[in-house]
């Protein structure tokens, strides 16, 4: 074996100097690399590739998400035409494996941590001959000591230079589901808990001051295993970190405690799916308090008032909404005291059960898997034509991220700070909403 070549497809690339977020997926499949053999990661979001230089004897591992696996494609072409062994994995490879092995040698299905260490030694003793249509891994696997990066990896990837935020996983898994969601079909409906010790390890292996949590649905576990939650806030109080953010739901507000101590610990933001205003999509939301708009305005001032932030993340389009719901999400934006807001275009991602509804009555828009990135329509909604969907959805955006609403939302987030931290906290509050600006904004605007 010549080398081992991991590769994430561009999709956001550089803002403002650095890419959005570290290839943490990848980062921990090359630390299970043995180490004589050569390893390097390829992220199209920081630097240019150079696909001329793989060779046979190379094998080239491609991580891709449905809204970048066009490009992840022609990467695997291009690679296989030189020569070198294709492998692809992620979210798109686990939920619509048949696709993903018309241009790879292999598919990676699952996780992936105990067949990616397969296909090394498949590929090592037979070189692409010995690769394996499929890999599945059906486990859930345990976290403790999974994939632990080595310091190998983390002076390849030069984070703190390279990125705006750091990536890190606690918890795996969410007992909710949504209708439109992927993550029980990739991470599975049992929450997963690293060791504590092995979190505080790498956070300081890494050197990383901040980051911002992949955990399908942290929140929860302010519900579901509060001791847990307090012990890594105690662990995490004693670093000096700059702040974190995380995925999480609404119930976190009926944990005062724990959200004290959570800003002991300086966790920053929520991420909260409120998901919906409009109570009559609470079925396909997979929460009992989700689609009422009073309760998470309640939410929202309960967790804001310990000094800890809320992003508000919203989906549009569901069959039930109408041109009224558009107007009530706005007038619950204009009118809540949310940090940040994240307003979507539902999807139907592949593997979920919305995507098997719009397919049983073909509503399924013929469209580039690129236009799955949440701010394209890709289905022909109940109550909209296509067009008249594309523009509810472009004005609501307009509205929620203008100038003066983002200039809004900062300095009331900036408020939540003491004078002597609101500069450093300047960056990230600001930088949320106009991310969302950038992605969702400004791809549909007509």
């Amino acid at each position: 074996m010549r080398r081992i070549v991991l590769i994430q497809p561009r999709r956001d690339g550089r803002v403002f100097g650095k890419s959005p977020g570290s290839p943490y997926t990848l980062m921990r499949l090359a630390s299970l690399v043995p180490a004589e053999i050569p390893v390097e990661i390829w992220d199209e979001n920081v630097r240019d590739i150079d696909l001329s230089t793989l060779r046979e004897g190379d094998l080239v591992g491609i991580t891709s998400m449905t809204v970048t696996i066009e490009r992840a494609e022609n990467i695997a072409r291009r690679a296989m035409k030189q020569g070198a062994g294709v492998v692809l994995g992620g979210v798109h490879a686990t939920l619509m494996p048949e696709h993903s092995s018309t241009f790879a040698h292999s598919v990676m299905v699952g996780e992936g941590y105990f067949t990616w260490q397969q296909v090394i030694k498949d590929f090592g003793a037979e070189g692409i001959k010995g690769m394996k249509p499929r890999y599945e891994d059906e486990r859930w696997a345990d976290l403790a000591g999974l994939a632990t990066i080595t310091d190998r990896v983390i002076q390849m990837v030069d984070e703190n230079n390279n990125y705006w935020t750091p990536y890190l996983e606690i918890t795996r898994g969410c007992p909710r589901n949504c209708d439109f969601c992927t993550a029980i079909r990739v991470s599975g409906r049992r929450m997963r808990l690293r060791p504590i010790d092995e979190v505080v390890d790498e956070i300081k292996r890494r050197q990383i001051k901040r980051f911002f949590l992949t955990d399908d649905n942290f929140g929860l576990n302010f519900t579901t295993d509060p001791d847990y939650c307090a012990e890594l806030f105690e662990e995490l109080a004693k670093l000096d970190l700059h702040g974190w953010t995380c995925q999480s739901e609404m119930s976190v507000a009926k944990h005062p405690d724990l959200l004290e101590m959570s800003v002991a610990a300086h966790l920053d933001k929520h991420f909260i799916g409120f998901e919906s205003v409009n109570p009559d999509n609470r079925s396909s939301l997979g929460g009992k308090s989700k689609g009422m708009a009073d309760k998470a305005q309640d939410a929202i001032r309960t967790i804001r008032s310990t000094g800890v932030g809320v992003v508000g993340l919203f989906v549009m389009g569901f069959d039930s909404d109408t041109s009224e719901t558009f107007q009530a999400m706005w007038d619950f934006v204009r009118t809540s005291e949310l940090d940040s807001v994240s307003t979507t275009m539902l999807t139907p991602y592949p593997g979920t059960p919305f995507r098997d509804l719009v397919e049983r009555e073909k509503r399924l828009l013929d469209v580039p898997w690129s236009h799955y990135d949440t701010a394209h329509v890709t289905f022909v909604p109940k109550n909209f034509t296509v067009d008249e969907l594309r523009s509810a959805y472009d004005w609501l955006c307009r509205k929620i991220y203008s100038p003066s609403q983002i200039a809004r939302r900062g300095v009331r987030s900036l408020g939540r700070y003491p004078l002597s931290k609101a500069g450093k906290k300047a960056f990230g509050s600001f930088s949320t909403d106009y991310g969302y600006r950038r992605t969702y904004a400004y791809r549909n605007a007509v």
